[in-house]
């Protein structure tokens, strides 16, 4: 089977002034699908760096990165963002929702930006989406109207509805309370038993124990690459 993710000697380096920071040290990591991989590590270890990567945000240094075979360490800006909409799901810990819209339209709005036609009826797509994190009864509410966890399972929903082949969740819990963070992480879990390849980087050790595989990131390499045992 094809890794979602199939990374070899990545490395990253930003120039500050006359200093060179390296972020990433050539790093090698294979994630396949229907895993649930968490990312730990300390300010600075090169954590936010290496999902940065991932996500097609940014562009390496050197050395390959193949998102579901495809070799994104050679696209342009443009094609990344076209890989982006097509291949990978987005959840971050402010939750970026729009403010006056509503959870269906909010969840509805990643579909704007697919050049393929993949998702054949929006509203459908969106809907399914909403109603595997259970907030079908809320389609009209505003996030102002939803409480904070509410509105994760908004965001969750939205990074749901292209059918990505990949979730990456930055921190997705930073801004709940503990019995909330517990709702979302059990809905990552029934998401990824359903066979949603999940990459989250949180700092938590209890959030990271949700994961089927721990990897903790310092000084730009992977130290540590763990199973959990759930």
């Amino acid at each position: 089977m094809e890794a979602v993710i199939d990374i070899r000697k990545l490395t990253k380096t930003y120039n500050l002034g006359e200093t060179e920071v390296h972020a990433l040290r050539e790093v090698d990591l294979s994630i396949q699908p229907g895993e649930f991989v968490a990312i730990m590590g300390p300010s600075g270890s090169g954590k936010s760096t290496l999902m940065n990567l991932i996500g097609c945000l940014d562009r390496p240094t050197s050395g390959e990165y193949r998102l579901v075979g495809k070799p994104v360490h050679l696209m342009s800006r443009n094609e990344l963002a076209d890989i982006r909409a097509e291949y990978i799901g987005f959840i971050f810990q402010g939750f970026n929702l729009l403010s006056r819209t509503s959870t269906l339209e909010n969840v509805e709005l990643p579909t704007q930006y697919l050049r393929t036609k993949k998702i054949g009826n929006v509203r459908e797509a969106a809907m399914r989406a909403i109603t595997l994190v259970g907030l079908e009864n809320r389609i009209d509410h505003v996030p102002s109207q939803l409480s904070g966890g509410q509105q994760q399972r908004v965001a969750i929903a939205r990074a749901l509805v292209n059918q990505p082949a990949l979730l990456l969740a930055d921190e997705p819990t930073g801004n709940l309370d503990s019995s909330t963070s517990v709702e979302i992480m059990h809905i990552f879990q029934e998401l990824n038993r359903q066979g949603i390849t999940v990459v989250m980087v949180t700092h938590e050790p209890d959030i990271a124990a949700y994961a089927k595989r721990v990897l903790v990131v310092r000084d730009g390499n992977i130290i540590s690459d763990k199973r959990n045992e759930l």
